[in-house]
């Protein structure tokens, strides 16, 4: 199988830096100062074991890639607000023997949330779930940090909406070869339905750039109770999180190295690197939208999806907010 990584910023970097640091092949796709790194001097992926440069072929876009091979993967590691281009740009490609990438290629989604599976089979055929637990950052255009260790992350996999095929199993294999975890299951959305309980401390970690404190935790517990409330109230199952616990048990450690403190997650490196968007209407809004739909209030994450898009929209940097300000915000919409 040849991987075709959609998007080569941390997540796609650091999965198509260890699965070509493995033998296999990869293609990444990137844009801008990151895709003129990459051509001119390959992925740098910084991690505890040390940093891994490898130079797969990278492109900006399908054309340069012409017609696909019938044993592509396409690996879609853009933000979800990113995933409607996307996938309008791969669909129609043709395939090597005929057919249409969109008919015939299997498709991963490896990002945060729930919706980009939604978008992605009504378009794809073949869609894949995937539950990213990787901490990556992108550090600048050409390098790549993964702090996990002695795996680099654990990624549950299946088809989507549910099952597993052998396709399933031969991509799970592939990245069991390359310090990932990559557990094939038939019920992948219990477990993105768990990372999204999660990322709802996104949106604080960005806005406030804090969540490792009395104030961050504790309005981080009311937004996911929130979560929790609407997941129940839409009958949605995730895995719990004493499961999460069990599952990934002690082996992933983050360790410091190089003298560099980690960065903040997904949405605070969204902010820092001033795209302009952020992730957190399809994290803390896919909440806001199932309460919505199920009568459920939800204040405390209408809030942070309003103060994340707004910090986004201003290009303000991570933590312009601070958080006793964002809380008296949650407060007053909860007062109504």
């Amino acid at each position: 199988m040849r991987y075709v990584i959609i998007g080569a910023g941390a997540i796609g970097g650091a999965l198509g830096g260890r699965l070509a640091g493995s033998g296999h092949e990869v293609v990444l796709v990137a844009r801008g100062s990151q895709y003129e790194a990459l051509r001119a001097h390959g992925l740098r992926l910084q991690t505890p074991d040390g940093v891994h440069t490898v130079r797969p072929p990278v492109v900006a876009g399908p054309e340069e890639l012409g017609t696909l091979r019938a044993d592509d993967v396409l690996v879609l590691a853009v933000k979800t607000q990113d995933t409607t281009a996307a996938l309008g740009a791969w669909a129609g490609r043709p395939v090597a023997g005929g057919g249409t990438a969109a008919a015939r290629l299997p498709l991963v989604c490896a990002q945060n949330g729930v919706e980009s599976e939604r978008l992605a089979l009504r378009v794809f055929a073949h869609v894949h779930a995937m539950c990213v637990w990787l901490p990556a950052s992108f550090v600048e255009p050409g390098v790549v940090r993964a702090d996990g260790t002695p795996l680099t992350g654990i990624l549950h996999l299946g088809r989507y909406p549910s099952g597993a095929d052998a396709t399933t199993h031969e991509i799970a294999a592939a990245l069991g070869s390359s310090r990932f975890d990559a557990p094939v299951v038939d019920d992948v959305m219990r477990f993105k339905y768990a990372k999204l309980l999660a990322n709802l401390a996104n949106a604080i970690e960005a806005v406030s750039g804090v969540i490792d404190s009395d104030a961050g935790r504790s309005l981080f517990a009311r937004a996911r109770a929130e979560g929790e409330a609407v997941l129940a109230a839409a009958g949605v199952p995730y895995a719990d999180q004493e499961e999460e616990r069990r599952v990934r048990g002690d082996r992933i450690r983050l360790e410091p190295f190089e003298g560099a403190p980690r960065g903040g997650g997904s949405s605070w490196q969204s902010l820092l690197r001033g795209t302009g968007t952020i992730e957190t209407y399809y994290l803390n809004g896919e909440i806001a939208l199932l309460g919505r739909l199920h009568g459920v209030p939800t204040p405390v994450n209408d809030v942070l999806q309003e103060r994340a898009a707004q910090a986004a929209r201003d290009a303000q940097p991570p933590g312009a907010t601070p958080v006793d300000v964002l809380v008296a915000a949650v407060n007053a919409r909860a007062a109504g």
